[in-house]
């Protein structure tokens, strides 16, 4: 298994494709396009039909995409019980776990948990959540994930509004001394990549704009000069 640490020594730029826009009848083939464009970077939206509106992918799938792929699986439970589920997905493989800080659990106890089943834990906001619901857990994570679009489905626009959390995510690492990853995710193309990655995102999930792209390689050059220019 490759060692990713390096994306954290220092935090650098990184375009995640989205499984979930892949064709689902043939993952795998999602799988493949992505590691041929050298990528390292995988997202996984797993949805209960409960927390959002829609049911997508379960541990077996993830173990399934596990013995198929060196890839870093970032997995992110959209669950109402994250804290019941975070064993069956590490077990089968994930490196990163994200959970949401809306459902009524014990957040703070359940990314301890994900740290000691050898997965990064990750803390998720939804685009109406205050960025200040997240602050206390942020010196306990890897990663930061903000919703730049209502979870549940693919292919939403990008919330604007949202990017002033991500400012304060940004400055809330410099000011303490943190190296979480600042992760974006919801309406990410060409356009609004630009707008996430100046306002201080690091990790751009891009599900359906990244596959329905007929360039994949032309897509993914674009996203790399969008991290070359530099943060004004």
């Amino acid at each position: 298994m490759k060692d990713y640490s390096q994306l954290w020594n220092p935090v650098k730029p990184l375009l995640a494709p989205s499984i979930l826009a892949a064709n689902h009848a043939n993952l795998l083939e999602g799988v493949k396009l992505v590691e041929s464009l050298s990528l390292d970077w995988l997202h996984v939206d797993i949805m209960d039909g409960h927390f959002v509106p829609n049911l997508t992918f379960g541990p077996q799938t993830v173990a399934d995409l596990r013995s198929e792929t060196g890839l870093f699986l970032d997995v992110h439970l959209m669950l109402d019980n994250p804290h019941q589920f975070v064993e069956p997905f590490a077990k089968a493989g994930a490196d990163l776990i994200s959970i949401h800080v809306e459902p009524d659990y014990d957040v703070a106890d359940t990314l301890s948990r994900i740290r000691d089943l050898g997965a990064r834990p990750a803390i998720v906001i939804n685009p109406k959540t205050p960025f200040e619901a997240a602050v206390p857990y942020l010196d306990q994570v890897e990663l930061f994930l903000l919703m730049t679009v209502q979870p549940g489905f693919g292919g939403q626009s990008f919330q604007m509004p949202v990017l002033d959390k991500i400012r304060k995510a940004y400055e809330y690492r410099q000011q303490h001394n943190l190296n979480y990853r600042i992760e974006v995710d919801g309406g990410i193309d060409l356009q609004t990549v630009e707008h996430a990655y100046q306002a201080g995102a690091d990790t751009i999930v891009s599900g359906s704009s990244f596959f329905k792209y007929p360039d994949k390689a032309e897509f993914v050059a674009s996203f790399e000069n969008t991290f070359n220019n530099p943060r004004t």
